[in-house]
């Protein structure tokens, strides 16, 4: 296995000029061999990363090795990248089809943007009314006239859930869309969308039971009348957990969801490097009090813990405005404290007079029983989705009844790193009531589409005082916060773009927190 990042290798030249030769030299010679380009990085961390991830599901495996693989780059303008082989498909994956944004549906299963496919076009129509289901969203995007959908996943038996509706208003009635496909080998020849649906805007899935040999999935398509069109594929697992019950989580995010990363012009820092010395606490100058309290959780039906930051100089005689922090899928309610420093930072910027006295609280987001980090954290990913009750209905309510804290919208933030992220968008702006100042450092494919996020662009517009997004220019999951930018920008809401030179790491969340405190309550 041998493996550079593209920057390393681009105009061959550079340390891997002649890695894929070597390679090529080295299957001639009879010796197994793989190559592999990271996609947009150098001789870095990220590099390693992914190349470990492709390398692991190699190792002892009694089967022929794959061809070279060469993800794309933004250089090649590709769209997604090839998905890399896991073992992790044991617990599933999804693909909406025609999506730029992860999905998640009722069950907690998470949907990846559409990727995969060669060929073809893709389209959304969010507003249309879907019937014969209840994952109504699954079915508002599409991806039609592919030639094929191709996906590594180890050899073994699976059941492939394929999830069509038509909902092109030119078609109007059976017959006015034919075509063909094959699922590994199995033909459906003449398949008519509305005939098997019942009609249109009326979701049909289609079960095929496959067994893969040569180490990825093979879909082709074929047109008859009019082109083929897909909503959505699922690859389970023979015999496994229903489609409902799967997580669909891999072990590691980055490799299953991440992107290409493909810069637009206005994708650029919105700041400098904060100054040195920002995070590192000083001596000479008041400190905030840092403590760990327990509060009865009447979602989880348990006591629960959450950190709670007072400013220097705290007293009940005075009303305090209070941001509430979230961590990431790894982390807990120390996350921002050990991994980012916050109260570090706050000190010093209160000290020089750069952001007002503040409340931070840092809960816990993974609302079940036993929240700890521990074992395979993102099987974990279902009971972040709970947090919105635990929040609102438990975490406010405490702090406000044990703190002094001004209790209106104006005096209230919610923020968070990665899948705290997605959450402070997710639970922020369906309650603008609540919060006037939303913050995002590196969402996560937690996050709700755009168009769910902000429904009514006039009402946020006109209740948030700030909106935050933010993501390094290394962070695979840029793409996430990038369709959420583009959005807000095409329907005209204010807010912070800032994407600097970082990966999805400490040091973009403790930069963008330094920024983001300062904007706070003015």
């Amino acid at each position: 296995f041998v493996s550079y990042g593209s920057r390393e290798v681009a105009g061959g030249r550079g340390m891997g000029a002649n890695g894929k030769a070597d390679v090529a030299a080295l299957k001639l010679a009879g010796i197994n061999s793989v190559y592999y380009e990271s996609p947009n990085t150098a001789h870095e961390w990220q590099s390693w990363r992914r190349s470990l991830h492709e390398f692991a599901p190699l190792l002892f495996e009694d089967q022929p090795l794959p061809p070279a693989v060469v993800q794309p780059t933004s250089e090649s303008h590709a769209v997604a990248p090839v998905p890399a082989a896991s073992a992790t498909v044991a617990r599933g994956v999804r693909i909406n089809a025609g999506s730029a944004t992860p999905y998640t549906d009722a069950n907690g299963n998470l949907w990846l943007p559409d990727q995969g496919f060669e060929g073809g076009d893709v389209i959304e129509r969010p507003d249309l009314a879907i019937t014969n289901t209840t994952q109504h969203e699954l079915y508002r995007s599409e991806h039609y006239g592919m030639d094929a959908f191709v996906w590594k996943i180890p050899n073994g038996k699976y059941e492939v859930k394929l999830h069509f509706c038509e909902t092109y208003e030119g078609i109007t009635g059976p017959g006015e869309r034919v075509f063909s496909f094959e699922v590994e080998g199995k033909a459906f020849k003449d398949f008519d969308v509305w005939k098997k649906a019942g009609g249109f805007a009326r979701a049909y899935v289609e079960t095929v039971p496959v067994e893969v040999t040569n180490g990825q999935l093979d879909i082709k398509f074929t047109p008859g009348i009019e082109n083929p069109q897909i909503n959505a594929i699922e690859i389970l697992p023979a015999g496994g957990p229903s489609s409902a019950a799967l997580g669909g989580l891999p072990p590691e995010p980055h490799a299953m969801f991440s992107h290409p990363i493909v810069l637009a012009p206005d994708d650029k820092p919105a700041f400098p490097d904060p100054p040195a010395g920002f995070d590192v606490k000083r001596t000479g100058i008041p400190h905030g009090h840092l403590e760990m309290i327990e509060y009865d959780s009447k979602t989880v039906g348990t006591t629960r813990k959450m950190e709670v930051y007072t400013p220097p100089g705290y007293t009940k005689d005075k009303k305090y405005p209070v941001l509430y922090l979230l961590h990431g899928i790894g982390g807990d309610e120390t996350e921002w404290e050990r991994a980012c420093a916050f109260n570090t930072i706050l000190d010093n910027l209160i000290a020089e007079g750069k952001t007002v006295p503040m409340i931070v609280v840092t809960p816990n987001g993974r609302v079940q029983k036993n929240d700890r980090a521990e074992g395979n954290v993102f099987a974990t990913a279902p009971a972040f989705a709970k947090f919105e009750s635990d929040l609102l209905e438990d975490v406010i309510p405490t702090i406000q009844s044990r703190y002094s804290t001004d209790t209106n919208p104006e005096n209230r933030a919610l923020a968070g790193l990665s899948m705290g992220a997605g959450q402070s968008l997710n639970f922020g702006l369906a309650h603008l009531d609540t919060f006037a100042w939303i913050g995002s450092f590196s969402a996560a494919p937690n996050t709700k589409p755009p168009a769910e996020l902000v429904p009514d662009p006039a009402a946020a517009t006109k209740s948030l005082k700030l909106l935050w997004l933010s993501g390094g220019n290394k962070d695979g999951l840029l793409f996430i916060s990038q369709g959420i930018h583009r959005y807000l920008k095409e329907k005209g809401v204010p807010h912070v773009w800032n994407v600097d030179g970082h990966g999805h790491d400490p040091t973009e969340w403790r930069d963008n927190f330094y920024y983001f405190a300062q904007r706070l309550f003015h």
